[in-house]
């Protein structure tokens, strides 16, 4: 009986990235109702894939003083309440010059619908709940984006670890994973630190670094994020913070073992921010982290639902 035949192993590449020749297959190739993050695709219990609309702009304020109550106990939920510092903004859709916000000294974890307070572009206090101190760095940075960026209805900022820590080494995040294609030609660097943002001269100048993009690094402070949604805000900052983290880790890796990092392309980078970058994905992305919050904290410890503004 004659020996079996040895069967040679083909050869196999050792680099296995994709050729020049071979076709780039993007979301720009695929059929609509198979993209990422198409709702079709998921079932959300209880939320549209869209922001509900309101014809009461009173009701449309209840509702959303409701979900900015939910994105504090989701920034507390990820550890990113820092003491005192920390602010997230909702533009009033009642007075749209006018904008509600956290009240100082108040930890995230324990804001209710009841106790966030209305601001209005000077500063003053309109009205709010039993603690109605303001924190003037939440006025002076926020007023100005909300003044100058009527697309935004909410904004982010807080003292972050990973965010300060990124915030020290005075440049953007490179785009290292899929998931920093969110923040692909939409974040800058505002690296004049001055001091604590009391003045609205420096607030005009973070905006004017900020322009139209979604998230900032403020140069040895923390991190910003602004979006058309309060998920899409809240989703965001709690991924730039994440990307800061990866960042910071890949950067002392590739340091230790003496190589460059791996970055993403300009195109592909370009094709997945298309993708996963847009308001409507961050709306998409932001409702798990709410559906949690509110299965965690109960919907009495928020006030509940529809309950009408003060």
């Amino acid at each position: 009986m004659s020996p079996p035949a040895i069967l040679q192993d083909a050869p196999v590449a050792s680099d296995c990235s994709i050729t020049q020749s071979q076709p780039l297959t993007t979301q720009m190739h695929v059929k609509p109702e198979y993209k990422s993050g198409h709702p079709a695709l998921a079932y959300v219990d209880e939320e549209a894939e869209s922001p509900p609309k309101f014809s009461d702009p009173y009701e449309e304020r209840a509702y959303l003083k409701h979900r900015l109550a939910i994105a504090f106990r989701v920034f507390a939920q990820f550890g990113l309440a820092e003491g005192v510092a920390g602010h997230i903004t909702l533009r009033d859709p009642v007075d749209p010059t006018s904008f509600w916000v956290n009240p100082f000294g108040t930890h995230f974890s324990l804001i209710r619908d009841e106790d966030l307070i209305r601001v209005d572009h000077d500063g003053k206090v309109v009205e709010g709940g039993k603690n109605k101190r303001l924190n003037y760095a939440a006025y002076a940075i926020h007023a100005e984006i909300h003044k100058a960026r009527p697309d935004v209805l909410c904004a982010a900022h807080s003292h972050s670890l990973y965010g300060r820590a990124m915030c020290a080494t005075g440049r953007t995040l490179d785009m290292l994973t899929q998931d920093f294609c969110v923040f692909y030609n939409d974040h800058v660097l505002y690296n004049s630190f001055a001091g604590l943002v009391l003045a609205p001269e420096e607030g005009k100048a973070i905006v004017k670094c900020l322009g139209n993009k979604k998230a900032a690094l403020l140069g040895n402070h923390g991190i910003l994020t602004a979006g058309q949604t309060i998920e899409a805000t809240v989703a965001w900052f709690v991924l730039f913070e994440r990307c800061c983290q990866i960042q910071l880790v890949a950067d002392a890796a590739a340091s230790g073992r003496g190589v460059p990092l791996v970055t993403i392309g300009d195109e592909e980078a370009k094709a997945t921010w298309e993708a996963v970058g847009t308001k409507g994905n961050g709306y998409f992305q932001g409702l798990p982290l709410f559906q949690v919050a509110e299965r965690e904290f109960g919907e009495r410890s928020l006030l509940g639902r529809g309950t009408a503004a003060a």
